[in-house]
Protein backbone atom coordinates (compact mmCIF):
# COMPACT_ATOMS: atom_id res chain seq x y z
CA UNK A 1 0.00 0.00 0.00
CA UNK A 2 1.44 3.34 -1.04
CA UNK A 3 0.64 6.37 1.05
CA UNK A 4 -1.49 9.25 -0.24
CA UNK A 5 -0.78 12.91 0.46
CA UNK A 6 -4.50 13.75 0.36
CA UNK A 7 -5.36 11.05 2.91
CA UNK A 8 -2.52 12.22 5.16
CA UNK A 9 -3.82 15.80 5.04
CA UNK A 10 -7.42 14.63 5.66
CA UNK A 11 -6.30 12.71 8.75
CA UNK A 12 -4.30 15.73 9.87
CA UNK A 13 -7.39 17.94 9.47
CA UNK A 14 -9.82 15.52 11.19
CA UNK A 15 -7.46 15.02 14.12
CA UNK A 16 -7.69 18.67 15.16
CA UNK A 17 -5.18 20.02 12.63
CA UNK A 18 -2.76 17.29 13.63
CA UNK A 19 -3.15 17.50 17.41
CA UNK A 20 -4.22 13.85 17.74
CA UNK A 21 -1.51 12.60 15.35
CA UNK A 22 -3.74 10.33 13.24
CA UNK A 23 -1.71 11.23 10.13
CA UNK A 24 1.46 10.06 11.89
CA UNK A 25 -0.10 6.68 12.69
CA UNK A 26 -1.14 6.43 9.02
CA UNK A 27 2.44 7.13 7.85
CA UNK A 28 3.84 4.44 10.15
CA UNK A 29 5.27 6.84 12.73
CA UNK A 30 3.63 5.16 15.72
CA UNK A 31 6.02 6.55 18.35
CA UNK A 32 5.51 10.18 17.37
CA UNK A 33 1.81 9.46 16.80
CA UNK A 34 1.51 8.52 20.46
CA UNK A 35 3.54 11.60 21.44
CA UNK A 36 1.26 13.85 19.36
CA UNK A 37 -1.82 12.19 20.89
CA UNK A 38 -0.59 12.72 24.46
CA UNK A 39 0.77 16.25 24.00
CA UNK A 40 -1.74 17.77 21.60
CA UNK A 41 0.74 17.72 18.74
CA UNK A 42 3.50 19.11 20.97
CA UNK A 43 1.14 21.90 22.01
CA UNK A 44 0.48 22.81 18.40
CA UNK A 45 4.11 23.27 17.30
CA UNK A 46 4.29 19.77 15.82
CA UNK A 47 0.98 20.36 14.09
CA UNK A 48 2.41 23.36 12.23
CA UNK A 49 5.57 21.43 11.39
CA UNK A 50 3.52 18.58 9.93
CA UNK A 51 1.37 20.96 7.88
CA UNK A 52 4.50 22.31 6.19
CA UNK A 53 6.41 19.03 5.78
CA UNK A 54 3.57 16.61 4.99
CA UNK A 55 4.63 16.07 1.36
CA UNK A 56 8.17 15.10 2.40
CA UNK A 57 6.83 12.81 5.12
CA UNK A 58 4.56 11.02 2.63
CA UNK A 59 7.45 10.70 0.15
CA UNK A 60 9.65 9.19 2.88
CA UNK A 61 6.92 6.75 3.92
CA UNK A 62 6.46 5.69 0.28
CA UNK A 63 10.22 5.30 -0.14
CA UNK A 64 10.41 3.07 2.95
CA UNK A 65 7.47 1.05 1.66
CA UNK A 66 9.04 0.63 -1.80
CA UNK A 67 12.40 -0.26 -0.25
CA UNK A 68 10.80 -2.99 1.91
CA UNK A 69 9.01 -4.33 -1.19
CA UNK A 70 12.28 -4.39 -3.17
CA UNK A 71 14.13 -6.16 -0.37
CA UNK A 72 11.34 -8.75 -0.28
CA UNK A 73 11.73 -9.18 -4.06
CA UNK A 74 8.32 -7.76 -4.94
CA UNK A 75 9.42 -4.63 -6.81
CA UNK A 76 12.27 -2.55 -8.23
CA UNK A 77 14.67 -0.70 -5.97
CA UNK A 78 13.28 2.83 -5.51
CA UNK A 79 15.11 6.09 -6.06
CA UNK A 80 15.46 8.46 -3.16
CA UNK A 81 12.71 11.07 -2.84
CA UNK A 82 13.51 14.09 -4.99
CA UNK A 83 16.49 12.40 -6.63
CA UNK A 84 15.31 10.11 -9.42
CA UNK A 85 18.75 8.76 -10.33
CA UNK A 86 19.98 7.90 -6.86
CA UNK A 87 19.88 4.59 -5.01
CA UNK A 88 20.72 3.55 -1.48
CA UNK A 89 24.43 3.12 -0.77
CA UNK A 90 25.82 -0.16 -2.07
CA UNK A 91 22.89 -0.93 -4.37
CA UNK A 92 24.59 0.19 -7.59
CA UNK A 93 27.74 -1.75 -6.75
CA UNK A 94 25.67 -4.87 -6.11
CA UNK A 95 23.84 -4.43 -9.41
CA UNK A 96 27.10 -3.83 -11.27
CA UNK A 97 28.31 -7.28 -10.21
CA UNK A 98 25.39 -8.80 -12.09
CA UNK A 99 26.13 -6.87 -15.30
CA UNK A 100 28.96 -7.54 -17.75
CA UNK A 101 32.00 -5.34 -17.31
CA UNK A 102 32.44 -2.63 -19.96
CA UNK A 103 35.31 -3.00 -22.43
CA UNK A 104 36.68 0.34 -21.26
CA UNK A 105 36.84 -0.91 -17.69
CA UNK A 106 38.56 -4.12 -18.85
CA UNK A 107 41.14 -1.98 -20.70
CA UNK A 108 41.84 0.14 -17.62
CA UNK A 109 42.06 -2.86 -15.30
CA UNK A 110 44.48 -4.57 -17.71
CA UNK A 111 46.55 -1.40 -18.11
CA UNK A 112 46.88 -1.03 -14.35
CA UNK A 113 47.84 -4.69 -13.97
CA UNK A 114 50.45 -4.39 -16.77
CA UNK A 115 52.14 -1.23 -15.54
CA UNK A 116 50.29 1.03 -17.97
CA UNK A 117 51.01 -0.86 -21.19
CA UNK A 118 48.43 -2.98 -23.03
CA UNK A 119 47.82 -4.50 -26.43
CA UNK A 120 44.46 -5.34 -28.01
CA UNK A 121 45.28 -9.04 -27.61
CA UNK A 122 45.85 -8.70 -23.85
CA UNK A 123 42.56 -6.87 -23.42
CA UNK A 124 40.72 -9.46 -25.52
CA UNK A 125 42.07 -12.32 -23.41
CA UNK A 126 41.64 -10.52 -20.07
CA UNK A 127 38.03 -9.55 -20.69
CA UNK A 128 36.81 -12.29 -23.00
CA UNK A 129 35.96 -9.73 -25.70
CA UNK A 130 36.68 -9.77 -29.41
CA UNK A 131 39.98 -8.45 -30.68
CA UNK A 132 38.08 -5.88 -32.76
CA UNK A 133 36.14 -4.59 -29.73
CA UNK A 134 39.37 -4.36 -27.74
CA UNK A 135 41.08 -2.42 -30.55
CA UNK A 136 38.11 -0.03 -30.91
CA UNK A 137 38.06 0.67 -27.18
CA UNK A 138 41.81 1.32 -27.11
CA UNK A 139 41.63 3.60 -30.16
CA UNK A 140 38.78 5.55 -28.57
CA UNK A 141 40.75 6.02 -25.34
CA UNK A 142 43.82 7.11 -27.33
CA UNK A 143 41.76 9.61 -29.36
CA UNK A 144 40.35 11.01 -26.13
CA UNK A 145 43.85 11.65 -24.81
CA UNK A 146 43.68 8.97 -22.12
CA UNK A 147 46.32 6.75 -23.71
CA UNK A 148 49.24 7.04 -26.08
CA UNK A 149 49.72 4.75 -29.05
CA UNK A 150 53.33 3.59 -29.35
CA UNK A 151 55.25 1.04 -31.40
CA UNK A 152 57.74 -1.29 -29.74
CA UNK A 153 61.04 -1.92 -31.46
CA UNK A 154 59.60 -5.34 -32.36
CA UNK A 155 56.85 -3.59 -34.36
CA UNK A 156 54.01 -4.39 -31.94
CA UNK A 157 51.56 -1.54 -31.40
CA UNK A 158 50.94 -0.91 -27.70
CA UNK A 159 48.80 1.57 -25.85
CA UNK A 160 50.41 3.33 -22.90
CA UNK A 161 48.37 4.79 -20.05
CA UNK A 162 50.72 7.29 -18.38
CA UNK A 163 48.82 7.27 -15.08
CA UNK A 164 49.59 3.55 -14.67
CA UNK A 165 52.98 3.62 -16.38
CA UNK A 166 56.22 2.46 -14.75
CA UNK A 167 58.63 4.39 -16.96
CA UNK A 168 61.89 2.98 -18.19
CA UNK A 169 61.11 -0.69 -18.79
CA UNK A 170 60.25 -0.91 -22.48
CA UNK A 171 61.89 0.24 -25.69
CA UNK A 172 59.54 2.39 -27.84
CA UNK A 173 59.78 4.15 -31.17
CA UNK A 174 58.07 7.55 -30.91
Amino acid sequence: MRYSLSIAYLLWLFSGCGALGLHRFYLGKVGTGILWLCSGGLVGMGCLYDAVTMRRQVDEANFKHDYREAIAGRGPMPGLPGDSGSYPRGYQAAQAKNQPESVERIVLRTAKKNGGVVTPGEVAIEGDVSLEDARKALDKLAQGGNAEMRVRSSGVVVYVFPEFSHEGGDDYIA
